[in-house]
């Protein structure tokens, strides 16, 4: 059981990753390593010059497992911050989360029938493609955007709106692969399959999170900092 939010600054990072060790991928993508001894969140985020309030806004924001009310976004929250934050996660899921599982699941069905290794990677491939054109979108269109916003540059034939309509959930297609897996995947137990299984069941969550801090995290300071134009 991990601890619900409500983590300081003066809280030790330490304690913070022992108690939630998922956060560890919150630290990874804010380009903290590890190595930090008995300091605190907040010296941490100092020395690696990460903003201390937009970590703690997502830490605190996944320990707790909630959406908030557009109101109750953190005013402190660097847009520059988080925009690497996310950057960063798109760089894990694409280089690295994705790859890995693709090579584990096709160890894992090496002994099926050509049908069954086909049907299963072409599944696997397409899913793969269509993050990457979902995060190659908000790379591409949306982060330039707020970048120009920031800088008090307002793209007139742009705005937030249009991402917030064709921002679909990208954690459903894995779900499907999730099933075909556990109902339909003939043969004896296989550890490898099941160590890929649990992965996927990771990945599904962890893409989940990456989608509720974009719609209650990102979008909502997006929309305050549109207001200022």
């Amino acid at each position: 059981m991990y601890k619900k939010g409500n983590y300081r600054e003066t809280d030790k990072m330490s304690d913070l990753i022992c108690e939630n060790y998922p956060m560890l991928l919150v630290m990874s993508r804010f380009g903290i390593a590890l190595g930090f001894g008995e300091k605190n969140i907040g010296e941490v985020c100092r020395l690696n010059n990460v903003d201390t309030c937009t970590f703690l806004t997502i830490v605190n924001f996944l320990s707790e497992d909630i959406s908030l009310p557009l109101p109750a976004v953190n005013r402190c929250i660097s847009l520059e911050s988080l925009i690497i934050y996310l950057h960063n996660s798109h760089d894990y899921f694409l280089k690295f989360r994705l790859p890995h599982i693709r090579a584990k699941l096709l160890e894992a069905i090496s002994n099926s029938t050509d049908d069954v290794t086909f049907v299963i990677r072409r599944f696997f491939d397409e899913y793969a493609e269509e993050v990457n054109k979902h995060m190659l979108y908000e790379e591409k269109t949306v982060f330039p955007y707020v970048r120009s916003l920031l800088a008090k540059k307002r793209n007139q034939k742009y705005n937030i709106s249009i991402f917030m309509k064709r921002h679909d959930q990208i954690e459903l297609k894995i779900i499907e692969l999730k099933n075909i897996l556990i109902k339909y995947y003939p043969g004896a137990t296989n550890n490898m399959l099941n160590s890929v299984l649990f992965d996927i069941f990771s990945t599904e969550e962890d893409l989940a999170s990456h989608n509720r801090i974009e719609d209650f995290l990102f979008i909502p300071a997006i929309l305050e900092l549109e207001k200022t134009f």
